[in-house]
C-alpha cells in the first residue's frame, strides 16, 4: 500500500512508598502509595516524587528514547510519561525499554511502581493509550488528512441519535483512507481486544466513568468513547483507549493495523461519529468484559484468521486459556473473606 504507519504510547503506572520485596511480603496487600490524594496535573505532589520521575526522564533521553511529558494523573500515586511517536516498531521497542527501565530506576530508588491495569478496584485503572496514523513512504504527509471532507455518508450521533451535522474540522477532513481505517478498527474491536487486554486482570479496568472505555464507538474528542479522534491536518490520528498498560506493544501495534489493514482493502465504512457519553449507550457494541469472552471472540474471527495465520491464533489463544485455567483454579482473598465464616 505504500503506507507507513506511525504510532505512539501513553503508559500510565502507580507508584508507591514500597520496595518490590516489601510489596512481595505483604502479599501485595496494604501497599502504600505515593500520594494521599489524587494527582491529575498536581504540582507541589508531582514535586515530591520528582527524585523518581526525574531519574526515568532522563534515563530515557540518555537511551534515545525522546519523553515529551511527565505529570500526575487520576490516582494516588499515578503518573504518565509520554513518550515521543515514532514508526511502529522503533515505537514498540521503545515502550518495551521503557517499561523495564523504569521499573529498574524504582528498584534503584527503593520505590516499586506497578504496570497492571486495574491495581486497585476502587481507584483508576492504568491505561495504554495507542495513538496512529498512516503516513506516506517517506513519512513526509499524513494520509489520514484531507483538505475538505469526503461525501459523508455517516452523520454524527448525538447521546445515540443520529443528528445530520459534520464536525468541526477547522476547515479539513477526514480522507476516505481514514474513514475505512476507523471502520476497520471497529469492525474487529471485539476480535482484537485480547491483544489490547491479555490478562484476567486486564478486563476489570472497563468500569462505566473511568476513562476506560465500554463502548466500541468513536468520537471527536471524547473520552467516553473507545476510539477517540484527535487534531487536524498533519496531527490527525485517532487515540485508541482500549488497550491497558499490561499489554504487549508488538502485539498491540499489530492488532492495531490488521483492523485498519481490513477496514482500508475492504472499503468498510465506520458508523456515525458519537457525541455525547458513550457509557451510557445501550445501542452500540461493547468492549469485552472478560478474558474468557475476549478470546472467543478472538478464536472465531474469520477476518482475523486471515490477517494473522492460523498458526498465531493458535498460539496466542493457548496462552490465553492457560491463563485463565490458572485463574480459574486459584483460590482468592476475596472469596475467603466473602465464603470463610459465612458459607
Amino acid at each position: 500500500m505504500g503506507c507507513r504507519p506511525k504510532m505512539g504510547s501513553e503508559l500510565e503506572f502507580y507508584l508507591y512508598k514500597e520496595t518490590y520485596d516489601s510489596a512481595r511480603s505483604k502479599n501485595h496487600h496494604g501497599l502504600e502509595p505515593f500520594s494521599a490524594y489524587l494527582e491529575d496535573y498536581h504540582i507541589l505532589q508531582t514535586s515530591k516524587e520528582e527524585f523518581v520521575i526525574q531519574a526515568i526522564r532522563n534515563g530515557m533521553e540518555q537511551a534515545g528514547i525522546p519523553v515529551e511529558v511527565s505529570k500526575g494523573e487520576w490516582g494516588r500515586g499515578q503518573e504518565e510519561i509520554n513518550l515521543r511517536y515514532a514508526d511502529a516498531l522503533d515505537m514498540a521497542d521503545r515502550h518495551v525499554i521503557y517499561k523495564n527501565g523504569v521499573k529498574e530506576i524504582a528498584y534503584q530508588k527503593g520505590v516499586a511502581i506497578t504496570f497492571m491495569a486495574k491495581p486497585h478496584a476502587d481507584r483508576a485503572g492504568s491505561s495504554f493509550h495507542l495513538h496512529s496514523s498512516l503516513w506516506s513512504a517517506e513519512g513526509s504527509k499524513n494520509l489520514f488528512s484531507a483538505k475538505s471532507p469526503p461525501p459523508w455518508r455517516g452523520r454524527i450521533k448525538v447521546g445515540g441519535t443520529p443528528h445530520p451535522r459534520l464536525p468541526p474540522q477547522g476547515g479539513k477532513g477526514y480522507s476516505e483512507l481514514f474513514l475505512h481505517y476507523v471502520g476497520g478498527q471497529l469492525a474487529l474491536g471485539r476480535a482484537l481486544a485480547y491483544w489490547f487486554a491479555p490478562t484476567i486482570n486486564s478486563y476489570k479496568r472497563y468500569q462505566s466513568g473511568s476513562f476506560a472505555p465500554t463502548r466500541l464507538v468513536w468520537g471527536q474528542d471524547n473520552r467516553t468513547c473507545g476510539f477517540r479522534v484527535i487534531g487536524e491536518g498533519s496531527s490527525l490520528r485517532v487515540e485508541n483507549r482500549i488497550p491497558g498498560a499490561d499489554a504487549n506493544p508488538y502485539l498491540a501495534f499489530a492488532a492495531t493495523l490488521a483492523g485498519g489493514l481490513h477496514g482500508i482493502e475492504n472499503k468498510v465504512e465506520p458508523p456515525p461519529l458519537f457525541q455525547g457519553n458513550a457509557y451510557e449507550s445501550r445501542d452500540v457494541p461493547e468492549v469485552p468484559k472478560t478474558l474468557r469472552e475476549a478470546l472467543n471472540e478472538f478464536e472465531n474471527s474469520r477476518p482475523l484468521r486471515d490477517a494473522l495465520g492460523e498458526e498465531v491464533i493458535a498460539h496466542y489463544a493457548h496462552a490465553g486459556h492457560l491463563e485463565q485455567k490458572a485463574h480459574d483454579q486459584t483460590v482468592t482473598c476475596w472469596e475467603r473473606a466473602r465464603y470463610f465464616e459465612r458459607i
